[in-house]
């Protein structure tokens, strides 16, 4: 049988690692061409074109005007929640980039400075990230949801010389203010930072620190347009920030010369995209498909790219992105199964769309977390387009595995985000580090080298990176997922392997909201777990045990963790339920039992651990969580 062009692909991939990606580097413009394709006189810290210079920013915004298609849409800013709808051109974005990056080199901003980004969906914070990598300068996004401390730890590890911020974030009904968040997190923080650049949104005007804080207009009244700066292919492009299961955030670094290799090459062969279609990843510039599927492969490639500030459902109606697609003429759309699982919970039918002009639209991506077959097989029906699951992480910055469109579709298993992508070679991998045989579930690991575009290391943190990715399974990167591949090869991911839970696509740590309940004066011990939600995937759910001798009303307490949670953590946690227990199930030697919880909240059969202490507590928890309205029917 002759093989499929996703097999020859993936087979040269393995075979001559540094042939394929020498390829693909031909489609990017260096300043100077590598020495080395492949580095690795430092195992296991390997790099991918050592020696080589480009700037990433040209490569996104003037090579394309460079080549004469400078009149074509790169950036349609599309806002339901003020009601605006903005174009920009390659022309128009590329001034307005370089005259940002004036306004920053004005800030004193230079190769390799930080700058940390904590805006909402605004044309200005894309123009800002482009900004930084047209200098060589590194940004930090920070999402605009996250409070005070969770922002204070990451500026105390990037140590920016600038941050840039916005006035205030727009929800469906509500304004939130950005000014009181930024103000206490430099408050919170050990490192100073010495000046801010505030863009005031007209709903809401921020208070200025004087000396410090500067109006976004202002700082950018006069600034002359900065050229793009050539940097080393291994220096870092952002830093972005992910739950660690301490609570203390982890800094993952993406380069500037794998990462546009990687995602620019993902766009024809994962997505099947051309230049001059459009595309649009409706998610946020804070997580990491906001980076590599709003701002970076999609202009990369010569695309226009989609930037959406509104929700599925509420603005105004479930038929929001269906109205996106046919206005902007999209051709495919990455987003959660979050979102669909809000669009069918509102909308059963899926009558909004028959309302739209979809006939350009030909491919739904979902990815963020796993997608449940309903969700696909009800896409599927209402759209009548293919629906391809795919599966990958902040760590990677491109898909580990999909159904690749450009390389001719596999056949479609729900459940299952299809094969491997070129360049990852998977493994499912027992206790003692031997493959698992096919059907059997195990940690999924990829074999290292990672391919090009994956993180190199942790910010300043290489034993970091050793510890958390490197040293379970010798030899390969621990994805943190547990999964099996079938007999055909096609992989499947069923949890985490860890605490990391994932809330809408967005992955939290019930680590540190553990933290947050445990630092409540009245409470002894906690644990979090991350439940079945229909809507979001999984949400968290707090077990608290009080002191002795507590003699307050539970409400009372619980409305304050919930309080707490959301002011160290952020409403992006929806974490709403708390409940007080006389005690949670422990091993003998103190470990909770937090997956067990988990399966009893989910409704789903268990075995009481033989290390069990008391199996008693099990129906105590099990009770508990029945006046809750837990398993959900």
């Amino acid at each position: 049988m002759a093989k499929s062009i996703y097999d020859q692909t993936y087979a040269r991939s393995m075979r001559d690692p540094q042939g394929f990606w020498a390829a693909a580097a031909e489609d990017i413009h260096w300043d100077r061409r590598w020495d080395r394709v492949f580095d690795d006189s430092r195992p296991p810290f390997y790099r991918w074109f050592t020696g080589g210079e480009l700037n990433t920013c040209y490569n996104a915004l003037d090579l394309h005007v460079d080549r004469g298609r400078g009149k074509q849409r790169a950036l349609v800013y599309d806002s339901p929640v003020t009601g605006t709808v903005r174009t920009y051109t390659y022309f128009e974005l590329r001034d307005a980039v370089a005259r940002c990056a004036g306004m920053l080199r004005r800030q004193g901003i230079e190769k390799g400075d930080r700058v940390i980004i904590y805006m909402p969906m605004v044309p200005e914070a894309v123009i800002a990230m482009l900004a930084c990598a047209r200098l060589g300068a590194i940004h930090s996004v920070v999402f605009g949801g996250f409070a005070s401390n969770e922002l204070a730890k990451r500026i105390d590890d990037a140590k920016p010389k600038l941050i840039l911020s916005a006035s205030c974030g727009i929800e469906v009904n509500r304004v939130i203010p950005y000014k009181p968040l930024l103000d206490g997190a430099i408050a919170l923080a050990q490192h100073t930072v010495n000046r801010c650049v505030i863009f005031q949104r007209p709903q809401e005007t921020a208070p200025m620190v004087r000396g410090r804080d500067i109006d976004w207009n202002e700082a950018l009244a006069g600034a002359a347009p900065a050229e793009c700066v050539p940097v080393p292919a291994t220096d870092p492009l952002y830093i972005l920030y992910t739950s660690g299961t301490t609570g203390v955030p982890k800094g993952v670094v993406h380069d500037n010369g794998g990462h546009a290799v990687a995602l620019k090459w993902s766009m024809n062969a994962v997505y099947g995209m051309g230049s001059g279609e459009t595309f649009w990843a409706a998610s946020d510039i804070g997580w990491v498909v906001g980076h590599s599927y709003i701002v970076y492969a999609p202009l990369l490639k010569g695309c226009t790219t989609i930037l959406y500030e509104g929700k599925p459902v509420g603005t105004p109606d479930p038929g929001a992105f269906w109205r996106v697609i046919a206005d902007h003429g999209v051709s495919a759309l990455f987003t959660a199964p979050t979102a669909f699982r809000a669009i069918k919970k509102e909308d059963p039918q899926g009558t909004y769309m028959a309302k739209y002009d979809l006939s350009r639209f030909r491919t739904l991506f979902l990815a963020g977390e796993r997608c449940d077959p309903d969700t696909l097989h009800w896409a599927e029906e209402r759209l009548r387009v293919p629906v391809v699951d795919h599966w990958w992480q902040t760590e990677t910055a491109w898909p580990i595995a999909a159904n690749c469109v450009g390389l001719g579709m596999l056949p479609v298993k729900p459940g299952s985000p299809t094969k491997p992508v070129s360049g990852y070679d998977v493994r499912v991998l027992g206790e003692d580090n031997q493959e698992m045989d096919a059907g059997q579930i195990g940690s999924i690991a990829i074999r290292l080298p990672l391919p090009p575009g994956c993180l190199p290391t942790l910010w300043n943190n290489d034993t970091g990176y050793e510890k958390s990715y490197l040293t379970k399974h010798p030899g390969h990167y621990l994805t943190g997922d547990a999964g099996y591949k079938d007999a055909d090869g096609y992989v499947y991911i069923m949890s985490r392997v860890d605490d990391i839970i994932n809330v809408a696509g967005h992955r939290l740590s019930t680590g540190a909201m553990e933290e947050v309940l445990a630092a409540h004066p009245d409470i002894a011990e906690c644990a979090v777990v991350g439940v079945a939600d229909e809507i979001k995937g999984e949400v968290p759910v707090g077990f608290v045990v009080t002191k002795a001798g507590v003699a307050r009303d539970e409400g009372e307490i619980v409305r304050e963790l919930v309080e707490k949670v959301r002011e160290r953590i952020g409403p992006v946690a929806a974490f709403k339920t708390a409940l007080v227990v006389k005690r949670l199930p422990k091993t003998r030697s103190g470990k909770i039992l937090r997956g067990t919880i988990k399966k009893i909240a989910d409704g789903q059969d268990y075995v009481a651990p033989a290390t069990i202490d008391d199996p008693v507590i099990l129906t105590e928890i099990t009770e508990a969580l029945g006046t809750r309205g837990y398993p959900k029917k």
